[in-house]
Protein backbone atom coordinates (compact mmCIF):
# COMPACT_ATOMS: atom_id res chain seq x y z
CA UNK A 1 0.00 0.00 0.00
CA UNK A 2 1.45 3.51 -1.07
CA UNK A 3 2.61 5.21 2.38
CA UNK A 4 0.54 8.55 1.23
CA UNK A 5 0.32 11.59 3.62
CA UNK A 6 -3.56 10.74 3.88
CA UNK A 7 -2.51 7.45 5.16
CA UNK A 8 -0.61 9.20 7.32
CA UNK A 9 -3.23 10.95 8.91
CA UNK A 10 -5.44 8.65 9.19
CA UNK A 11 -2.86 7.22 11.41
CA UNK A 12 -2.22 9.51 13.01
CA UNK A 13 -6.76 10.34 13.90
CA UNK A 14 -6.81 6.75 15.02
CA UNK A 15 -4.03 7.00 17.90
CA UNK A 16 -5.58 10.31 18.28
CA UNK A 17 -8.67 9.74 19.34
CA UNK A 18 -8.53 6.64 21.40
CA UNK A 19 -5.47 8.63 23.31
CA UNK A 20 -7.76 11.51 23.63
CA UNK A 21 -10.49 9.87 24.96
CA UNK A 22 -8.26 8.55 27.92
CA UNK A 23 -6.85 12.37 28.48
CA UNK A 24 -10.64 13.93 28.76
CA UNK A 25 -11.75 11.00 30.81
CA UNK A 26 -11.84 12.63 34.03
CA UNK A 27 -14.01 15.78 32.30
CA UNK A 28 -13.76 19.00 33.15
CA UNK A 29 -12.96 18.97 36.99
CA UNK A 30 -9.99 16.98 35.80
CA UNK A 31 -8.77 20.07 33.16
CA UNK A 32 -9.19 22.56 36.28
CA UNK A 33 -7.37 20.94 38.72
CA UNK A 34 -4.77 20.57 36.12
CA UNK A 35 -4.96 24.14 35.21
CA UNK A 36 -3.99 25.38 38.72
CA UNK A 37 -1.06 23.60 39.14
CA UNK A 38 -0.12 24.54 35.51
CA UNK A 39 0.34 27.85 36.17
CA UNK A 40 1.42 27.47 39.87
CA UNK A 41 5.27 25.59 38.39
CA UNK A 42 5.18 28.21 35.66
CA UNK A 43 5.25 30.83 38.48
CA UNK A 44 7.63 28.94 40.61
CA UNK A 45 10.18 30.25 39.20
CA UNK A 46 11.04 34.13 38.80
CA UNK A 47 13.48 33.66 36.01
CA UNK A 48 11.33 31.82 33.91
CA UNK A 49 7.57 33.09 34.87
CA UNK A 50 4.95 35.49 32.90
CA UNK A 51 6.21 38.70 33.92
CA UNK A 52 3.94 40.50 36.55
CA UNK A 53 3.75 43.44 34.47
CA UNK A 54 2.18 41.58 31.33
CA UNK A 55 0.25 39.34 33.97
CA UNK A 56 -0.69 42.07 36.26
CA UNK A 57 -2.44 43.78 32.75
CA UNK A 58 -3.72 40.85 31.26
CA UNK A 59 -7.58 40.34 30.19
CA UNK A 60 -7.76 36.79 29.88
CA UNK A 61 -5.72 33.81 30.32
CA UNK A 62 -5.95 30.33 29.00
CA UNK A 63 -4.35 27.29 30.68
CA UNK A 64 -4.93 24.16 28.60
CA UNK A 65 -3.16 21.17 30.26
CA UNK A 66 -1.84 18.39 28.44
CA UNK A 67 -2.06 19.38 24.83
CA UNK A 68 -2.02 16.19 22.76
CA UNK A 69 0.12 16.10 19.85
CA UNK A 70 0.43 13.08 17.42
CA UNK A 71 2.25 13.29 14.11
CA UNK A 72 3.43 11.24 11.24
CA UNK A 73 3.82 12.89 8.15
CA UNK A 74 0.92 15.02 9.24
CA UNK A 75 -0.09 15.45 12.59
CA UNK A 76 -3.39 16.69 14.69
CA UNK A 77 -3.02 18.56 18.30
CA UNK A 78 -5.93 18.84 20.71
CA UNK A 79 -6.71 19.66 23.88
CA UNK A 80 -9.21 20.73 26.96
CA UNK A 81 -8.70 23.70 29.43
CA UNK A 82 -9.82 26.84 30.96
CA UNK A 83 -10.05 30.11 30.11
CA UNK A 84 -10.29 33.27 32.92
CA UNK A 85 -11.64 36.42 32.05
CA UNK A 86 -11.25 39.88 33.65
CA UNK A 87 -14.22 42.08 34.19
CA UNK A 88 -14.05 46.11 34.00
CA UNK A 89 -12.98 46.41 37.60
CA UNK A 90 -10.25 43.67 37.54
CA UNK A 91 -12.11 40.98 38.73
CA UNK A 92 -11.27 37.52 37.65
CA UNK A 93 -13.99 35.29 36.36
CA UNK A 94 -14.34 31.60 37.60
CA UNK A 95 -13.13 29.14 34.99
CA UNK A 96 -14.88 28.56 31.93
CA UNK A 97 -13.86 25.79 30.08
CA UNK A 98 -12.30 25.67 26.35
CA UNK A 99 -11.27 23.44 23.41
CA UNK A 100 -8.08 23.32 21.48
CA UNK A 101 -7.83 22.32 18.49
CA UNK A 102 -5.38 22.25 15.04
CA UNK A 103 -3.71 20.45 12.86
CA UNK A 104 0.07 20.69 11.08
CA UNK A 105 1.66 19.43 7.62
CA UNK A 106 5.56 18.75 8.12
CA UNK A 107 7.70 15.82 9.39
CA UNK A 108 6.64 14.74 12.40
CA UNK A 109 7.30 11.64 14.69
CA UNK A 110 5.58 10.31 17.97
CA UNK A 111 3.27 11.45 20.79
CA UNK A 112 3.97 14.17 23.13
CA UNK A 113 2.11 16.02 25.66
CA UNK A 114 2.04 20.22 25.93
CA UNK A 115 0.72 22.11 28.53
CA UNK A 116 0.06 25.93 27.03
CA UNK A 117 -0.94 28.83 28.80
CA UNK A 118 -1.96 31.77 26.57
CA UNK A 119 -1.93 35.53 27.87
CA UNK A 120 -4.63 37.56 26.44
CA UNK A 121 -3.68 41.28 26.35
CA UNK A 122 -6.65 43.07 24.91
CA UNK A 123 -10.20 43.33 25.83
CA UNK A 124 -11.23 42.76 22.10
CA UNK A 125 -9.39 39.37 21.53
CA UNK A 126 -10.97 37.96 24.61
CA UNK A 127 -13.97 38.84 23.51
CA UNK A 128 -13.91 37.42 19.82
CA UNK A 129 -13.28 34.36 22.22
CA UNK A 130 -16.07 34.09 24.08
CA UNK A 131 -18.57 34.64 21.48
CA UNK A 132 -17.57 31.78 19.02
CA UNK A 133 -14.61 30.04 17.63
CA UNK A 134 -11.42 31.97 17.80
CA UNK A 135 -8.38 30.91 15.45
CA UNK A 136 -4.59 31.94 16.37
CA UNK A 137 -2.61 33.83 13.37
CA UNK A 138 -6.25 34.81 11.89
CA UNK A 139 -8.03 36.22 14.51
CA UNK A 140 -5.43 37.39 16.51
CA UNK A 141 -1.41 37.07 16.60
CA UNK A 142 0.50 35.48 18.49
CA UNK A 143 4.35 35.74 20.31
CA UNK A 144 6.50 33.59 22.36
CA UNK A 145 5.70 35.18 26.04
CA UNK A 146 9.03 37.13 27.84
CA UNK A 147 9.82 35.76 30.70
CA UNK A 148 11.34 36.93 34.00
CA UNK A 149 9.35 38.83 36.88
CA UNK A 150 10.56 41.96 35.95
CA UNK A 151 10.87 41.75 32.88
CA UNK A 152 9.20 44.39 30.28
CA UNK A 153 5.81 43.40 29.09
CA UNK A 154 6.49 42.34 25.39
CA UNK A 155 9.68 42.00 22.96
CA UNK A 156 8.23 44.54 21.25
CA UNK A 157 7.79 48.23 22.69
CA UNK A 158 4.35 48.26 20.77
CA UNK A 159 2.59 45.17 21.99
CA UNK A 160 1.68 44.55 18.81
CA UNK A 161 0.73 40.76 19.46
CA UNK A 162 -2.58 40.32 21.07
CA UNK A 163 -2.08 37.37 22.51
CA UNK A 164 1.52 35.62 24.59
CA UNK A 165 2.01 32.03 24.33
CA UNK A 166 4.08 30.00 27.18
CA UNK A 167 3.97 26.05 26.64
CA UNK A 168 6.19 23.08 29.21
CA UNK A 169 6.76 20.11 27.57
CA UNK A 170 9.09 17.13 29.67
CA UNK A 171 8.74 19.95 32.46
CA UNK A 172 10.43 22.58 30.51
CA UNK A 173 9.01 25.92 29.39
CA UNK A 174 9.58 26.12 25.38
CA UNK A 175 7.89 28.11 22.55
CA UNK A 176 5.51 26.14 20.44
CA UNK A 177 3.71 27.12 17.11
CA UNK A 178 -0.09 27.65 17.52
CA UNK A 179 -0.54 29.17 14.43
CA UNK A 180 -3.98 27.92 13.28
CA UNK A 181 -5.17 26.20 16.01
CA UNK A 182 -8.87 27.34 16.92
CA UNK A 183 -9.78 27.95 20.67
CA UNK A 184 -13.64 27.22 21.00
CA UNK A 185 -15.70 27.67 24.10
CA UNK A 186 -17.22 24.58 25.63
CA UNK A 187 -20.32 25.02 26.47
CA UNK A 188 -21.11 21.75 27.75
CA UNK A 189 -18.30 21.33 30.54
CA UNK A 190 -19.76 24.70 31.60
CA UNK A 191 -23.22 23.21 32.20
CA UNK A 192 -22.11 19.85 33.38
CA UNK A 193 -19.17 21.68 35.89
CA UNK A 194 -21.86 24.43 36.92
CA UNK A 195 -24.99 23.27 36.97
CA UNK A 196 -26.07 26.03 34.66
CA UNK A 197 -25.70 27.41 31.02
CA UNK A 198 -22.82 29.84 30.01
CA UNK A 199 -23.49 33.31 31.16
CA UNK A 200 -25.81 32.74 33.95
CA UNK A 201 -24.55 32.37 37.90
CA UNK A 202 -23.99 28.86 38.78
CA UNK A 203 -25.74 26.57 41.06
CA UNK A 204 -22.61 25.53 42.53
CA UNK A 205 -18.78 26.87 42.44
CA UNK A 206 -16.92 23.49 43.05
CA UNK A 207 -13.70 24.23 45.48
CA UNK A 208 -11.55 23.72 42.95
CA UNK A 209 -12.77 26.42 40.78
CA UNK A 210 -12.59 28.57 43.82
CA UNK A 211 -8.91 27.82 44.09
CA UNK A 212 -7.93 28.38 40.79
CA UNK A 213 -9.71 32.01 40.75
CA UNK A 214 -7.77 32.34 44.04
CA UNK A 215 -4.59 31.58 43.02
CA UNK A 216 -4.73 34.01 39.75
CA UNK A 217 -6.01 36.89 42.24
CA UNK A 218 -3.15 36.10 44.31
CA UNK A 219 -0.49 36.37 41.47
CA UNK A 220 -2.37 39.68 40.07
CA UNK A 221 -3.53 43.18 40.69
CA UNK A 222 -6.04 44.85 39.87
CA UNK A 223 -5.72 47.17 36.60
CA UNK A 224 -6.02 50.63 37.31
CA UNK A 225 -7.36 52.87 34.00
CA UNK A 226 -9.47 50.66 31.79
CA UNK A 227 -9.42 47.43 30.63
CA UNK A 228 -6.63 48.16 27.86
CA UNK A 229 -4.57 50.54 29.53
CA UNK A 230 -1.10 51.01 29.45
CA UNK A 231 1.47 48.73 31.29
CA UNK A 232 3.49 49.94 33.96
CA UNK A 233 7.14 51.58 33.40
CA UNK A 234 9.73 48.37 33.91
CA UNK A 235 10.82 48.31 37.27
CA UNK A 236 7.38 49.69 39.12
CA UNK A 237 5.31 45.88 38.02
CA UNK A 238 3.72 44.32 40.85
CA UNK A 239 5.50 41.65 43.11
CA UNK A 240 3.50 38.63 44.44
CA UNK A 241 3.99 37.77 47.97
CA UNK A 242 4.64 33.75 48.18
CA UNK A 243 1.83 32.11 48.73
CA UNK A 244 1.74 28.38 50.15
CA UNK A 245 0.10 27.35 46.79
CA UNK A 246 3.55 28.20 44.92
CA UNK A 247 5.98 26.94 47.54
CA UNK A 248 4.24 23.75 47.10
CA UNK A 249 4.39 24.07 43.44
CA UNK A 250 8.17 25.22 43.29
CA UNK A 251 8.88 21.69 45.95
CA UNK A 252 6.37 19.55 43.46
CA UNK A 253 8.33 21.05 40.31
CA UNK A 254 12.08 20.45 42.55
CA UNK A 255 10.86 16.50 43.11
CA UNK A 256 10.08 16.31 39.42
CA UNK A 257 13.64 17.78 38.35
CA UNK A 258 15.20 15.54 40.36
CA UNK A 259 14.02 12.56 39.27
CA UNK A 260 14.99 13.40 35.93
CA UNK A 261 18.74 14.13 37.11
CA UNK A 262 18.86 11.11 39.45
CA UNK A 263 17.67 8.75 36.73
CA UNK A 264 20.92 9.73 34.21
CA UNK A 265 22.77 9.64 37.67
CA UNK A 266 25.67 5.98 38.75
CA UNK A 267 23.97 5.32 42.43
CA UNK A 268 27.21 7.03 44.16
CA UNK A 269 26.38 10.24 42.36
CA UNK A 270 22.65 9.39 43.33
CA UNK A 271 23.87 9.28 47.02
CA UNK A 272 25.36 12.41 46.70
CA UNK A 273 22.80 14.82 45.22
CA UNK A 274 19.47 13.09 47.20
CA UNK A 275 17.93 15.96 48.34
CA UNK A 276 16.04 15.87 51.63
CA UNK A 277 13.41 12.88 52.39
CA UNK A 278 11.14 15.57 53.60
CA UNK A 279 10.92 17.43 50.66
CA UNK A 280 9.91 14.42 48.51
CA UNK A 281 6.63 14.47 50.98
CA UNK A 282 3.64 16.65 49.87
CA UNK A 283 2.71 18.86 52.46
CA UNK A 284 5.82 19.04 54.41
CA UNK A 285 7.31 21.54 55.24
CA UNK A 286 11.38 21.61 55.50
CA UNK A 287 13.44 24.62 56.82
CA UNK A 288 15.65 26.58 55.07
CA UNK A 289 18.25 24.75 57.23
CA UNK A 290 17.59 21.69 56.09
CA UNK A 291 18.44 22.40 52.60
CA UNK A 292 21.44 24.02 53.24
CA UNK A 293 23.91 20.73 52.59
CA UNK A 294 22.70 19.99 49.79
CA UNK A 295 22.64 23.11 47.89
CA UNK A 296 26.40 23.27 49.20
CA UNK A 297 27.18 19.80 47.44
CA UNK A 298 25.05 21.27 44.13
CA UNK A 299 27.25 24.46 44.24
CA UNK A 300 30.42 22.77 44.57
CA UNK A 301 29.86 20.57 41.31
CA UNK A 302 29.00 23.49 39.45
CA UNK A 303 32.37 25.11 40.58
CA UNK A 304 34.61 22.04 39.91
CA UNK A 305 36.21 21.76 36.55
CA UNK A 306 36.14 18.44 36.60
CA UNK A 307 32.19 18.31 36.46
CA UNK A 308 31.38 20.33 34.34
CA UNK A 309 29.67 17.83 31.96
CA UNK A 310 27.33 17.39 34.73
CA UNK A 311 27.12 21.01 35.62
CA UNK A 312 25.89 21.99 32.11
CA UNK A 313 23.13 19.34 32.14
CA UNK A 314 20.12 20.88 31.74
CA UNK A 315 18.63 18.48 34.30
CA UNK A 316 21.43 19.55 37.00
CA UNK A 317 20.62 23.18 36.36
CA UNK A 318 17.00 23.20 36.64
CA UNK A 319 17.24 21.08 40.12
CA UNK A 320 19.83 23.30 40.82
CA UNK A 321 17.68 26.51 40.25
CA UNK A 322 14.58 25.10 41.86
CA UNK A 323 16.59 23.73 44.95
CA UNK A 324 17.45 27.68 45.46
CA UNK A 325 14.12 28.79 44.63
CA UNK A 326 12.70 26.32 47.04
CA UNK A 327 14.80 27.32 49.77
CA UNK A 328 14.41 31.49 49.00
CA UNK A 329 10.58 30.87 49.05
CA UNK A 330 11.10 29.28 52.39
CA UNK A 331 13.18 31.80 54.11
CA UNK A 332 10.47 34.31 52.82
CA UNK A 333 7.65 32.98 54.26
CA UNK A 334 8.89 32.06 57.50
CA UNK A 335 7.36 34.83 59.94
CA UNK A 336 9.56 37.55 61.50
CA UNK A 337 8.05 39.76 64.37
CA UNK A 338 8.96 42.95 64.01
CA UNK A 339 10.30 43.93 67.48
CA UNK A 340 12.24 46.67 68.67
CA UNK A 341 15.76 46.48 69.56
CA UNK A 342 15.64 43.74 72.94
CA UNK A 343 16.43 45.44 76.46
CA UNK A 344 20.51 46.53 77.27
CA UNK A 345 21.91 43.57 79.45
Amino acid sequence: MEFTMRTCLWLAMILFSGMSANLFADGPASSVVSAEQVLSELMAIPARQIPNQLLSNAQGIVIVPNVLKIGFVAGARRGHGVIMVRDAEGEWSLPQFVMLTGGSVGWQAGIQSTDVVLVFTTRKGVERLMKGEFTIGVDASASAGPVGRETTAGTNANLESEIYSYSRSRGLFLGVSLDGTALQVDHASHQFYYGTPTGQLPSRVPAPAASLRHLLAELTPKAHGGPDHQLPAPGTGFNPAISPKLIEATRRSLVQSEGHLQAMLAPEWQRYLALPAEVQQPGASPTPESLAPALQRFAAVSAAPDYQHLAKRPEFQETYELLREYQKALTTSRPTLQLPPPPKQ
